[in-house]
């Protein structure tokens, strides 16, 4: 049962403000990026399986690193490359190129309307967006929306956070440094175990939204739920 009043509203983005199929973006961005960086000594396929290996590093970080470390240091030890000049030319992608991976995903004409009532109802409005990507390419995904990082009172991205969704970790950091309580606060994501159950081991109170749901057969969730407009009219319905 969701309270009527919060004093924090997180979003999730990919899937959630974002429509997409996970795999299907995952699988075409990486190919947009593998192109752009233009360094054919470096086979594709290596260079996907350094990416995931990064990834997962990030995923398991303990807080004993920033998640952008956790992911080089990693990719460091797969590829033998001049990781400094690949990160530039990374970062270069995520601020230009990278807005023609938007194809690889769907649009939302209610986003920005979910942001604004959002911020009508609460006095922090949070972007609570797996940190795995470098804060240049949270902004061009939320772009994609008619959004920005302005819109939000905090987005996590890998050079600022050193926990990972589904460790719930990753909300207590988020809230300690925003100044909140695990009880004030709503998560609204479509992940049943990075979102809902992450959260809720983190005392937040959730909402799943189902248009790009991803299940969780261990985890399922039993709580609010609806479509992304049945969400917003519920924002709505806040006091």
């Amino acid at each position: 049962m969701l309270k009527n009043h919060y004093k924090a509203i997180l979003f999730d983005l990919d899937g959630t403000l974002l429509p997409m199929d996970m795999q299907v973006f995952t699988e075409g961005y990486f190919k947009d990026l593998y192109k752009t960086i233009n360094m054919p000594d470096i086979p594709a396929a290596s260079f996907v399986d350094a990416i995931w290996k990064g990834t997962y590093a990030m995923m398991k970080n303990d807080g004993s690193r920033s998640n952008r470390d956790a992911f080089w240091d990693t990719f460091a030890k797969m590829i033998d490359c001049d990781v400094n000049e690949l990160d530039r030319r990374c970062l270069g992608f995520y601020g230009n190129e990278f807005k023609d991976s938007k194809r690889y995903t769907f649009d939302n004409p209610l986003a920005v309307k979910a942001v604004k009532t959002a911020h009508s109802k609460a006095d922090k409005v949070i972007l609570a967006t797996n940190p795995i990507f470098p804060k240049v390419g949270q902004d061009m995904r939320l772009s994609w929306l008619g959004l920005s990082g302005k819109d939000f009172d905090l987005v996590t991205c890998y050079e600022d956070e050193s926990f990972c969704k589904p460790n719930p970790k990753y909300f207590d950091a988020v809230l300690k440094k925003m100044g909140l309580e695990p009880q004030e606060c709503l998560m609204i994501g479509n992940d049943e175990k990075e979102d809902m159950m992450c959260a809720t081991l983190a005392g937040i109170d959730c909402y799943l939204v189902e248009d790009s749901m991803i299940r969780c057969e261990d985890h399922p969730w039993e709580g609010e739920r609806g479509s992304f407009k049945d969400m917003v009219e519920m924002l709505e319905s806040l006091v």
